[in-house]
């Protein structure tokens, strides 16, 4: 999906919702169990309930991987599932020396037909150049994560300011706007002034609000561009708003409220 396509899906939608299917086999409602694939008819069932008041999904792909085989033909069901109007991605944090990474390009761009894919940038630019190659396509790079240990590197002033800022800086040569997105944790709103500073044409992925407590009007309020610049992801606030057999409908309500505290912060913005 090219960047004009997804601007005009959020434009049409007034929001920029990413709904993360990290669908954990052990809380899935036991009523789907009588399902061949309870994993796949309980994504598919949020998928239906959502797909209106948001415009990109999410799949960590651990959450698949953990189940073997089996969790890989949920994951593909699902991926061919999510409609093609909707931006998806691999949340995979993939990053090798460069033929291996050519091969994850190939697995989650031609086999499995995501729109992008999540990448660890610590083995430079041949590990991420490969994602790249894909027209068409987006490479999402590790900026600043929320977890405790970005404190262990990516914080870590070298001389020239935080380690994560010279990533940024960095690793935006390598991709244009129109390829390279970056994950910002939606806890580290402090910094996300300076964030948007760096890189100011920059597509941003923002896991974290919801369970996590990310302030989704504070992002917005820092983050937002011109032509909105954000996806921000909300994972288990939806998947789990319930866990009986109104849990669909459940999901509906709360990505819904997203999209409309959404559509309200790019009123703001003046975004039509």
């Amino acid at each position: 999906m090219t960047r004009t396509a997804l601007v005009e899906q959020i434009r049409a939608k007034q929001n920029y919702l990413c709904v993360g299917l990290d669908t954990d086999p052990a809380k899935v409602p036991g009523f789907l169990n009588r399902f061949p694939d309870p994993v796949f008819e309980f994504n598919k069932r949020i998928i239906d309930a959502t797909r209106a008041h948001c415009v990109a999904y999410k799949i960590n792909t651990a959450f698949y991987e953990v189940s073997g085989a089996n969790g890989w033909v949920s994951m593909q069901k699902t991926t061919d599932y999510i409609p093609s109007t909707h931006f998806k991605i691999a949340d995979a944090k993939r990053g090798d020396i460069g033929n291996t990474s050519a091969l994850y390009a190939r697995t989650f761009f031609e086999t499995l037909s995501f729109d992008a894919i999540t990448v660890a940038p610590y083995m430079g630019e041949d590990s991420i150049r490969p994602f790249l190659a894909y027209e068409g396509k987006w490479t999402i790079l590790l900026g600043l994560t929320s977890n405790p240990g970005a404190a262990d590197f990516e914080l870590q002033d070298h001389g020239s300011g935080p380690l994560f800022e010279s990533v940024l800086l960095k690793a935006s040569k390598w991709g244009t706007t129109d390829n390279l997105m970056f994950v910002v944790g939606a806890t580290q709103t402090d910094r996300l002034a300076r964030i948007r500073s760096l890189t100011p044409d920059h597509f941003y992925l923002v896991p974290g609000i919801g369970v996590q407590g990310g302030s989704l009007r504070e992002i917005s309020e820092k983050a937002l561009t011109e032509d909105c610049g954000l996806l921000v992801n909300a994972s288990r606030s939806i998947l789990y708003a319930g866990s009986g057999p109104d849990f669909a409908e459940k999901a509906t309500d709360i990505a819904s409220g997203y999209a409309v505290e959404m559509a309200d912060c790019l009123l703001k913005k003046a975004f039509i």
